[in-house]
């Protein structure tokens, strides 16, 4: 089980780090160290995701819970089960985002709060590695809960006017959910892109970050005239979209964006973002009359945060998109709805609606392999140390005319690079400059 517990869930390879023994074992060990005594069950559509379901299943209810089984659905429905159902905790088996031949578990306790790296997770994984729980109390049943989640959903729809959407579900899980929502919004024409649940990935893996795997979609937004396209990841909790001329949306842009609309029902309200979003959406949520606060990266840190400061809202670059109404967690469906909601209010296009936030030049995010990450962010904090610097997450140095954040990834061995600037001259500037000090620094590090 080395290695499988990672910063915000358990993930691992299938079957040779991740199998069914294990999972028994996450399930005994979930229910124990939560003295659960109902909890909710939910699963992915890749290939190993019954057997794993099944297995933690059994170790749960060998611990003597109530299990109810939801069957295949999305995180996000998981999460409302957990709310709605008012269980003791959740488990969801997916990999998200990740290639088929991988799975893990997404857990969350009570009210769908998430089970962390900073101090859950490193129980669980003690409590995994001893006795198993024996009571004789636990149970089994299936649960159905779409319908009623569907109905939660199409509650946010505000102006139900015509429009035309090319939906890519890269054949995982918000597949099902999209044509139920369709069909409770007649005026919504709905495009479909491979919403057939099949863990195979045929078509493509199911990252909308990636913008391989939206290629299609584009094009298909253009050639149907649609209003625009969006595509989910795997499990159905992010997003990323496409507008009407077939050109991607920055994710941090779609947080100011609905930032706005939610603060003109909600004046004055709380939103967070992440550390790495375009200055522009704070400035947005600013000029709206909102709150804005500064979060870490990750869902479990975001949902913390928004408990801690009662947020309305909060986004992520990473197409996550977080809502207290739906249990302070992330939800891609509902991300479609409140963008489809500012389209039929505004009758102005989506690349028109982005534009004024799209005003600072940015790299993206720039993945970096590094030997020596605390070295490397050692030397950066040196270089720049005229600079407003804090460590909220990794570190972020900023300027008046540019900034940059670099942090350590907590899913894959890189440092991650984001760099902001005024103009695209100074940004290019600025980045061959970092780029150049990370190398150096880098080197250094090599011949210590």
């Amino acid at each position: 089980m080395a290695g499988i517990f990672r910063a915000y869930d358990i993930r691992g390879r299938y079957p040779d780090e991740l199998d069914e023994a294990t999972a028994q074992r996450l399930g005994n060990a979930f229910v124990a160290l939560l003295a659960a005594e109902r909890v909710v069950v939910g699963r992915d559509m890749r290939l190993s995701s019954a057997t794993l379901s099944r297995a933690f299943i059994a170790g749960a209810v060998e611990a003597g819970a109530e299990v109810a089984d939801i069957g295949t659905v999305s995180t996000p429905l998981l999460n409302y089960a957990i709310v709605a159902g008012e269980f003791d905790g959740g488990a969801m088996v997916t990999a998200s985002h990740l290639p088929g031949e991988m799975n893990g578990f997404k857990l969350a306790r009570e009210n769908a709060i998430p089970l962390s790296g900073d101090r859950d997770l490193p129980l669980l994984e003690t409590r995994v590695g001893e006795e198993p729980v024996a009571r004789a109390a636990g149970s089994c049943r299936r649960l159905d809960m779409l319908d009623a989640y569907i109905g939660k959903v199409a509650g946010f729809v505000r102006v139900p006017k015509p429009l035309t959407v090319v939906v890519d579900a890269g054949n995982g899980m918000a597949g099902p959910e999209v044509p139920r929502l369709f069909a409770r919004v007649p005026a919504w024409r709905l495009s479909p892109l491979y919403l057939e649940p099949d863990g195979r990935f045929p078509h493509h893996h199911a990252n909308p970050l990636d913008p391989e795997t939206t290629r299609e979609l584009q094009d298909r937004v253009v050639a149907e005239g649609a209003d625009m396209g969006v595509a989910f990841d795997g499990d159905g909790d992010r997003c990323g979209f496409i507008d009407e001329r077939g050109e991607r949306v920055r994710e941090d842009l779609v947080t100011g964006l609905i930032a706005e609309f939610l603060l003109k029902e909600n004046p004055g309200a709380t939103i967070l973002y992440d550390l790495r979003s375009s200055r522009a959406v704070v400035e947005a949520i600013e000029r709206a009359g909102g709150r804005g606060v500064r979060s870490r990266v990750g869902h479990a840190f975001i949902k913390a945060l928004m408990r801690e400061e009662d947020a309305l809202f909060a986004g992520e670059l990473s197409g996550h998109y977080y809502y207290r109404e739906m249990g302070f967690a992330d939800n891609g469906l509902l991300t479609m709805v409140y963008i489809a909601n500012l389209l039929a209010a505004s009758g102005r296009p989506l690349s028109e609606l982005i534009r004024p936030l799209d005003r600072y030049p940015s790299t993206g995010e720039i993945n970096l392999r590094v030997s020596e990450p605390a070295a490397v962010l050692a030397v950066l904090a040196a270089r720049y140390r005229d600079a407003d610097l804090d460590r909220l997450d990794g570190l972020t140095v900023s300027y008046p005319a540019w900034w940059f954040n670099i942090r350590r990834s907590h899913t894959e061995p890189v440092v991650r690079l984001n760099l902001e600037a005024d103009t695209g001259e100074l940004l290019d500037e600025k980045r061959r400059e970092v780029l150049s000090v990370i190398r150096d620094a880098e080197e250094a590090a090599k011949e210590v």
